[in-house]
């Protein structure tokens, strides 16, 4: 563990100091007179409590995000405000962060959050034992890939701890959205008092502390996670509500009927082809949104796999009807995808994937061409796995390819699974096409594109290209804005030109959300914090 002992910053590095960070951290409402506990239906089961052995799913941030904050956080907006941090100063060069922690940053038992917390967490994130979903996410730490994959002689990790209350981040080069990577969940702190004393059964619920608003006090497996208002944290005065509790709804008609019967407070995703009835009968409660996110299935290319051929893939991704996808079975509310990265990323233009814009009749013609280069036929049909996480939603998804593939001689067996279960499948290679979407983390392309890496353990279907990892790699040097956007258009059009993944659409936010509920506020990520909600007890 780091030492706590005062260091004086390097000579020569003068800093400029971020003005104002934190007056924004309190400038949202004052405290309401009324509190209760909020019932929220996220759509799966946290793979841990742990922040370096999550899964990577979408519902970890609901649960995760409440219980622990980073040295950055997001107000209802979305936008990024201090957090466990009261502010930061940055070098000149802008390879050094300096975080300055908040006095009154506690643990849920009564510990201070320090320094050595952050360090440990980041030192377990880039720990190979670990196998951390999200470690790559913040290579851009000096030393983090080197220790993630367990190179000799790695540099010193770039995170240390100058006294109790002071971290100081090293970064390989500039890195200009850096602070917005600290908002996300597994860049949360860890408490180093109780691992050192648990070891990895910390996160038992008669062991475990949080730093965030919320802290938890029951786990019941497939059926919910209860957390209570957790008086320790720096900002609990201003929390509203007395308690949370997150149910695993994963039957979204089910999630739809708890919702109206009041038993959910929220429901964080809904059928989309419910969408034209809820907006007559729940106007209200009706939330949908613009969001950076994806849907698209993942191309095994391991060997053994029939989709290892790039004719497969290509033939594969030539025969799906995206638009009929988009309009009838996702009710019109989600636009058709041609490409990895969705329309609307931040000094960006969207690629488009080779032969997506012939007519159907061309392509068509085209796959069972390449098919039948691949060997295959109707007296040798190729025969498919293919994944899909449990709703309404994802089957009718899987029933539709499967019938769009079968003019081609296609045979695709269906296999569904709950979403932990799912993932873990995936993530072990047990499929030849499995359904993915990815939420953006932070608004950049880089953040799409960095699962398709070789080493990226978000990379489902084991896609390897020396020239994606090269490009993506001088992208991350690049700080000429033109020029890194040029290089990562350039990773795109390598990827797709492989027919790396599917791509089926760019997806939006989808909640139920009591109107009765005050404080929340839709944003492109999609990223909603309790802190900020208060209902009346009465709900």
């Amino acid at each position: 563990m780091t030492s706590n002992r005062s260091r004086q910053v390097a000579p020569g590095k003068t800093l400029r100091t971020m003005l104002g960070a934190a007056a924004l951290a309190c400038a949202f409402f004052a405290t309401p007179a009324l509190a209760a506990t909020l019932a929220i239906g996220i759509q799966g089961e946290p793979a841990s409590l742990d922040t370096a052995r999550i899964g990577g799913t979408t519902w970890e941030n609901d649960v995760l995000g409440d219980l622990f904050e980073g040295l950055v956080t997001l107000d209802p907006a979305g936008q990024y405000i201090p957090g466990a941090a009261s502010g930061w100063d940055v070098s000149d060069d802008g390879t050094v962060y300096t975080f300055h922690l908040r006095d009154d940053a506690n643990w849920s038992d009564g510990e201070p959050v320090i320094a050595d917390d952050f360090v440990m967490a980041f030192q377990r994130l880039f720990d190979p034992a670990n196998g951390a979903v999200y470690s790559s996410l913040f290579y851009p730490i000096r030393g983090a890939e080197a220790h993630t994959k367990g190179e000799q002689n790695a540099p010193a990790l770039g995170v240390e701890a100058l006294d109790a209350k002071t971290l100081k981040i090293t970064l390989n080069q500039p890195t200009p959205y850096f602070p917005t990577l600290l908002a996300h969940i597994a860049a949360s702190p860890v408490p180093s008092h109780l691992i050192e004393q648990f070891g990895n059964d910390w996160t038992q619920m008669d062991h475990i502390a949080t730093n965030g608003a919320f802290t938890p006090t029951s786990w019941v497996s497939h059926d919910h996670i209860a957390a209570k208002k957790n008086p320790e944290f720096h900002a609990a005065a201003d929390v509203a509500l007395d308690g949370v509790d997150y149910y695993p709804v994963e039957d979204r008609s089910a999630g739809l009927q708890r919702f109206r019967a009041g038993g959910l407070d929220i429901v964080r995703d809904f059928s989309p082809d419910r969408y034209q009835w809820l907006e007559e009968n729940l106007p209200g409660a009706v939330h949908l949104a613009p969001q950076l996110a994806n849907y698209y299935f993942a191309l095994n290319q391991r060997d053994g796999h029939p989709t290892a051929d790039k004719r497969v893939r290509e033939a594969l991704n030539l025969a799906i009807r995206r638009d009929v996808i988009a309009d009838k079975i996702m009710g019109g509310v989600v636009s058709p995808a041609s490409g990895f990265v969705p329309e609307g990323v931040a000094d960006y233009t969207a690629q488009a994937m080779p032969g997506l814009d012939q007519d159907m009749d061309a392509r068509i013609a085209r796959a069972g061409s390449l098919l039948e280069e691949a060997g295959y036929g109707p007296d040798h049909p190729l025969k498919l796995t293919l994944r899909y996480s449990t709703t309404e939603a994802n089957k009718r998804i899987a029933v539709a390819l499967a019938a769009m593939w079968q003019p081609l001689d296609v045979q695709t067996e269906l296999v569904n699974a709950e979403g932990a279960v799912h993932y873990t499948e995936l993530a072990n290679g047990n499929f030849d096409v499995g359904r993915g979407s990815w939420v953006a983390d932070f608004d950049d392309a880089s953040n799409f594109l960095g699962i398709l890496q070789s080493d990226s353990p978000k990379n489902y279907g084991s896609y390897h290209s020396q020239a994606f990892d090269d490009l993506m790699s001088k992208a991350s040097r690049e700080t000429d804005t033109a020029a890194r956007e040029a290089l990562l258009e350039k990773a795109e059009r390598q990827a797709l030109a492989d027919y790396a993944v599917a791509p089926i659409y760019v997806d939006v936010s989808r909640n139920l959300v009591d109107p009765q509920l005050e404080g929340w506020e839709d944003n492109a990520l999609n990223r909603h914090l309790s802190r900020w909600l208060s209902l009346s007890p009465e709900n």
